[in-house]
């Protein structure tokens, strides 16, 4: 079972999809998949009888994702629990090995890894002209992240400089003033956890914030096979970056 939404992704690319007895109502890749398993509802109020009614072999947890209390609430049902927490992008081939060991599926797992560690090398081999970022997760209030999360460290890979890197927590409250008086020179905006469209984008340029970029938040939040992808994002913004300095 899994309550993580991006380690479900990658227990179903394993092949392991006839295995999962239960994922959260936010495990939504692949879609077609999720579709049909059972929910035991939300990543921060799993509904604890129907976990214990699936009788799961193993329940994954995500520290970040996942609440403490329903981590001891289950262990002290006995039931065999494993959690992750990746802060870095280099933290995750062990990680997917790690979960090919609990779960039988050591070939598959062996096989991304080495194509992650592959497409980050690529990445580190890359040349980057650098540039400064504020990556935005929320609105009302506006939130960003620091530079102890999984996000930071990709996008530092692709010669990103985070505005908010020192801020005391992981993930701070701002505001427009906080952002101007930043500078950055590209304010991304997700598409998750907010789900930020085009008509902030506008809001942002009102406020004298025009330089935004819209990019998938699962590409670049989520761990496990998802990596794979957020680092061949980031190969893609570097590119974007070259030909931007080339041009001026």
């Amino acid at each position: 079972m899994s309550l993580c939404p991006s380690i479900t992704e990658t227990l179903i690319d394993f092949g392991l999809a006839e295995q999962i007895v239960g994922v959260t109502k936010f495990c939504i890749h692949p879609a077609d998949v999720v579709a049909r398993l059972p929910k035991v509802g939300g990543t921060k109020d799993p509904d604890l009888d129907l976990i214990l009614a699936a009788r799961p072999d193993l329940v994954l947890l995500n520290e970040e994702e996942n609440r403490r209390e329903d981590f001891e609430a289950l262990t002290a049902k006995g039931v065999p629990v494993e959690t992750s927490l990746p802060k870095r992008v280099t933290d995750v081939p062990a990680e997917l090995r790690r979960l090919g060991d609990l779960t039988g599926a050591t070939e598959i797992a062996e096989r991304r890894a080495v194509e992650l560690e592959a497409r980050i090398a690529a990445l580190e081999a890359d040349e980057k002209p650098g540039f400064t970022y504020a990556y935005l997760i929320w609105r009302d209030p506006w939130m960003s992240v620091n530079d102890d999360t999984y996000v930071a460290d990709l996008l530092g890979r692709a010669g990103g400089i985070n505005v908010f890197g020192d801020a005391p927590d992981r993930y701070p409250a701002v505001t427009l003033d906080d952002l101007r008086a930043k500078h950055p020179d590209v304010v991304f905006l997700p598409d998750e956890p907010f789900p930020f469209k085009a008509k902030h984008q506008a809001e942002l340029a009102v406020e004298g914030l025009d330089r935004t970029r819209l990019v998938s938040g699962d590409d670049c939040c989520w761990h496990g096979v998802r990596s794979i992808r957020g680092v061949r994002l980031m190969r893609t913004l570097v590119s974007d970056r070259i030909e931007s300095h080339v041009q001026t």
